[in-house]
């Protein structure tokens, strides 16, 4: 029987969404696994999570993209969340400067609790909304040149970089992976079958949970 798309990739790599409430993750997230916008979408309760596969070097990349939500009452789930996490959207929104100034606390938590190594993003989203901007794009830039981030201002809602925000990082993320996979082979060492990295301890089955875009 012949596999599912959904089932055939070559690595898989969890990727988590952090930031204030209400900066757009959720948006973020549904825009690049299923090109959805809701203007009336409820705040996130807890964790969510949506896959998408892209293609790298021509190799199939599954990315399992995490979604949390904002509020301080559920910072309980932290060690949980960054758990295996490879990468991170550190989302800020353009029009709210205290969601960027927020930004180096979400920043020191990444780096408390994710692995070291992990790739991180700055994402500056609602570039839309342009006319009411409070966070100045050099702002921006000048501090991920201090902490040595990458960086990308976005729109879900006109899906303006969504694409290549996502494409940006899982893209950074596989060279790192595939790097150490070819040095560990020069080693002498085993690698795991499909020479695949899999960073998310879970059943092949296990799927999100399928609902709508604006359910509350």
């Amino acid at each position: 029987m012949a596999h599912k798309p959904d089932d055939d990739y070559d690595y898989l790599f969890k990727v988590v969404l952090i930031g204030d409430s209400g900066v757009g993750k959720s948006n973020l997230l549904s825009r690049f696994t299923r090109n959805e916008f809701c203007l009336e979408s409820k705040s996130t309760i807890g964790v969510e999570f949506a896959t998408r596969s892209i293609q790298v070097d021509g190799k199939t990349v599954k990315a399992q993209i995490w979604d949390t939500a904002g509020q301080e009452r559920y910072r309980a789930i932290t060690s949980a969340y960054y758990r295996g996490a490879v990468g991170a959207l550190l989302v800020y929104d353009i029009t709210k400067s205290v969601s960027f100034e927020n930004v180096e606390r979400w920043l020191k938590e990444l780096r408390d609790h994710a692995d070291a190594n992990i790739v991180i993003m700055l994402v500056g989203n609602k570039s839309d909304l342009r006319h009411l901007r409070s966070v100045q794009t050099d702002d921006a830039q000048g501090y991920c040149e201090k902490e040595g981030l990458s960086f990308i201002e976005t729109s879900a809602l006109e899906a303006t970089n969504v694409e290549k925000a996502f494409q940006q990082i899982l893209t950074e993320i596989y060279h790192i992976v595939s790097k150490k996979a070819i040095d560990a082979d020069e080693k002498g060492a085993r690698l795991p079958n499909q020479g695949t990295s899999i960073v998310v301890d879970q059943p092949a089955d296990d799927r999100p949970k399928k609902s709508s875009c604006c359910s509350s």
